[in-house]
Parts: structure tokens; sequence; C-alpha cells
């Protein structure tokens, strides 16, 4: 082995393949697409997952047993901070209100309040679940907390 030889062909970076640029690029005319066929057509493409004919990975891996992640409750976040942003002083926040607001999607199961952030506005918060943290801040601002 020469020791300048060691790095020779390692690059940073790989140069893009400039297709269809004319004959002396070695990929004009069909760009590598071949003459005729589907493949050789704008818009076609291969099933995703499609390994060219060799049984895909998905299903030569086992699916056996039950997963209840299907099942789960999908639970939707929302921090004192953006309550402190979005709300005025003593108002009453509730799902609705934060659905109408934007700050949370309509289509979850459970609404979940965080400690991250200053609160400093009286608030009543109205939530399925609140962290310990966030109990705290509420109650430190003056406002309350309610479970539905």
């Amino acid at each position: 082995m020469i020791l300048n030889d060691v790095h020779n062909g390692i690059k940073k970076r790989k140069v893009r393949k400039r297709i269809g640029r004319g004959p002396g690029s070695g990929h004009g005319k069909t760009s590598g697409r071949g003459h005729n066929g589907y493949f050789s057509r704008s818009g076609s493409k291969r099933r995703a997952g499609f390994e060219g004919g060799q049984m895909p990975l998905f299903r030569r891996v086992a699916k056996r047993g039950f997963n209840n992640a299907a099942f789960a409750d999908t639970v939707v976040i929302v921090n004192v901070g953006q309550l402190e942003k979005s709300f005025e002083d003593g108002a009453e926040i509730t799902v609705e209100t934060l659905v109408n607001k934007g700050i949370v999607p309509s289509r979850h199961d459970a609404l979940k309040v965080l400690g991250d952030g200053e609160l400093n506005k009286k608030l009543t918060v109205i939530a399925h679940r609140f962290s310990r943290s966030a109990e705290e801040k509420i109650v430190a601002a003056g406002g309350r907390f309610e479970r539905i």
C-alpha cells in the first residue's frame, strides 16, 4: 500500500448524475430509461416496498401477536407558556376554545397540559390531564384547574 493512495477516490460530496444532457455525458438520449416499456414513460413508478420480484421484507417478516398501539388514546399536549401567549387574564380555557384558536387539532382523545414556560395570568383551565408542574404554575398564578 502506498500512503499517498489511501485517500484516492474518496470525495466528500457525490456529484449529481446529470441526465439528458447529450451523448457526451453518457446519460443522453433515453436518459438511462431504456428504449420502450412502462418505465420509459413519464409517471411510471414501482409500488412502495417493491423489491424487484424478491419476496418483500414486509411479507418475509412474521406478523404474530396483538398490537395495542392502534387502540391507544391520542393525547394532545399544550404547554402553560402557550396558554400565557394565547389567552388574556381571567379567561376560561376548555378543549373547544383551544380547537377554535387552532392550538389543538379537533381529532384527539385527551388533552394534557404541561408545565413548560411561564404563567403570570389568572386562568381557569379545564382539561383531561395535567402534569404536576402545570398544576403548581396555574395555582401559583391565582388560577384554577379542573379535570374533565
